[in-house]
């Protein structure tokens, strides 16, 4: 046996053990370094904000404290009224139930010829064994659902407490990390968090801006229709379809439909009719101008990127997908060298130039010449 196979097993088994025991503290730290994510660019989003009232002679400290009361205000108002308004809805519609049962039980008997009754199907419902353990097994779950909004509880302070930290001594976090660094990374360092900055804060504000332009039109809508919570339901839309990705129109508008229906069946239609056309006219001609000049990304690399996100971390991942391919664009445009483009036709989705044909006329041709000279 040679000499040095002993010591080469030896180190192999070292190796894997290092990497089974990173792979374990990996998976054990996994969600605390989601959370640390989550709260930077939650900091970079509000960054601007404190910057702006610490210039003005406030303390960073208190700026930061009076930024995050402001957000925790709305989102608890926000919160309250939503969950009064869907109280309200689902009392009127437990209470209107009875009614919707005989007018479907009507159209079953008229269109199918059958002669069904709504005490026999009330009854089935109560007897049947799938009802039964759905309720054994909601009872089950109620310890489940408890840790879970426990959990919640813990990880939303966490995600507070950090990102406090992280706007509050922005300045000193980003003098220990240069310390650390030469001159000229220090610069790329700062120039790179100065993008992030306001890469995360231009999308956040036209997201906000389009949530606002959002909100007014299905309010106007709600209210020409005369349902019910029109203000707290535009807020709903507005907010809920700008700020989660690829699905968000669709739990925006599930809400006010379902309201809806139980004012007209029809006025559900109405709903759905107008969330799709202003959804169109939001992709087409109200995102691309607000976005051009904050978050300059092509919609397939937003689509792309927010794929990837959820891919990596979930709902965490489509909500920071797009700042953070924003600021990672820009930051390698700084440093890309770009070149002039060639005057060739292919480029603008022109033929393919015939083969002996002069350079002069084929320029002219991609320009929309005739190649003559003279009249």
């Amino acid at each position: 046996m040679p000499g040095w196979l002993p010591r080469a097993m030896v180190l192999a088994l070292a190796l894997y053990a290092c990497f089974q025991l990173g792979s374990w503290a990996f998976d054990q730290v996994i969600g605390l370094l989601t959370n640390v994510l989550i709260a930077f660019f939650l900091a970079l989003a509000i960054e601007p904000a404190v910057g702006r009232m610490s210039v003005r002679g406030m303390r960073r400290g208190m700026a930061t404290f009076l930024v995050f009361i402001g957000l925790m205000i709305f989102s608890v108002g926000f919160v309250v009224l939503l969950g009064s308004m869907l109280a309200g809805q689902i009392v009127d519609m437990v209470d209107d139930f009875p009614k919707y049962i005989d007018s479907v039980i009507n159209w079953v008997n008229q269109t199918f010829r059958t002669e069904l009754s709504r005490v026999e199907v009330q009854d089935s419902l109560l007897h049947s064994d799938w009802l039964q353990k759905y309720v054994q097994n909601s009872a089950t779950g109620v310890l489940d659902v408890s840790t879970t909004v426990l959990g919640g509880l813990f990880r939303l302070l966490t995600i507070f407490l950090f990102s406090f930290y992280f706007a509050a001594d922005g300045p000193r976090l980003r003098r220990a990390l240069c310390s650390v660094l030469p001159p000229a990374r220090q610069t790329e360092v700062l120039r790179a968090w100065e993008i992030a900055v306001d890469k995360t804060g231009g999308y956040i504000y036209s997201r906000g801006l389009m949530a606002l332009i959002s909100g007014v039109a299905h309010y106007i809508l709600l209210v020409v229709l005369g349902l019910p919570y029109a203000p707290a339901l535009a807020v709903w839309v507005g907010l809920v379809s700008q700020f989660i990705p690829t699905i968000g129109t669709y739990l925006a508008g599930a809400l006010p439909m379902l309201i809806a229906f139980t004012v007209n069946p029809w006025y559900a239609l109405w709903v759905l009719g107008f969330v799709v056309v202003y959804q169109q006219f939001e992709n087409y001609v109200l995102q691309p101008k607000l976005t051009s000049k904050t978050v300059d990304i092509h919609p397939a690399v937003a689509f792309g990127s927010v794929i990837a996100g959820t891919a990596l971390l979930g709902a965490v991942g489509a909500l920071i997908a797009i700042p953070a391919i924003a600021t990672l664009q820009a930051f390698l445009g700084a440093y890309v060298k770009r070149y002039d483009v060639t005057d060739d036709p292919r480029v603008h989705g022109g033929p393919r130039p015939r083969r002996g044909e002069p350079a002069l006329s084929r320029i002219r041709r991609a320009l929309g010449g005739n190649g003559r000279t003279g009249g």
